[in-house]
């Protein structure tokens, strides 16, 4: 319902934040509240769980934080009691990268996550995620459509992609990209 709150920091609490807003103060569940400063102004994306004994707010510091965040509370058997704490390290890069590279003990390092969770994780977020760094990079779909087809992974047609001239046609580029990942 809400996609951010703007407001002051009231109070800080293990495990949560009041920021006030004209009056009102919202406790929104952060994964690290001590990184924020009593009134200090801030804006924080919020995600709404509304279940039928509870309505709760979980805030975090960038939208790609939340955008992870709902990718991870879709995965069976983590809710967001669970995902939120995945986010205390404040590397979202270092958790796709775990994903990716499927790092069990990287996962397992968080509470309450098993090794039935962390590879429930991997199976289903694996290949789907992209890093911060890699939203950067401009992607040529036409390539990529085509190297996917010859059965390369994402994470590798993104690494090779910056490196290829934009000019050249997709012929020249499909060629030039398999020369770089057989590399």
């Amino acid at each position: 319902m809400f996609e951010y709150i703007k407001g002051t920091i009231d109070s800080i609490f293990p495990g949560s934040i009041v920021i006030d807003n004209n009056g009102i103060g919202y406790k929104i569940y952060v994964a690290n509240p001590y990184s924020f400063k009593e009134n200090e102004e801030c804006k924080i994306y919020t995600y709404e769980h509304i279940r039928e004994d509870e309505d709760s707010l979980y805030g975090f510091k960038t939208i790609d934080e939340k955008e992870m965040f709902l990718k991870l509370i879709n995965v069976k058997g983590l809710g967001p009691k669970m995902a939120l704490p995945m986010f205390s390290s404040g590397s979202l890069d270092g958790l796709i990268d775990a994903i990716e590279r499927e790092n069990i003990l990287y996962l397992k390092k968080f509470p309450k996550i098993g090794d039935k969770v962390a590879r429930q994780i991997i199976l289903d977020l694996k290949g789907k995620l992209v890093s911060k760094k890699e939203m950067n990079v401009v992607i040529d779909d036409e390539l990529t459509d085509a190297l996917l087809a010859l059965g390369y992974k994402n994470s590798d047609i993104s690494k090779i992609i910056p490196k290829i001239n934009g000019d050249l046609s997709i012929e020249e580029k499909i060629k030039e990209a398999l020369k770089l990942l057989l590399k």
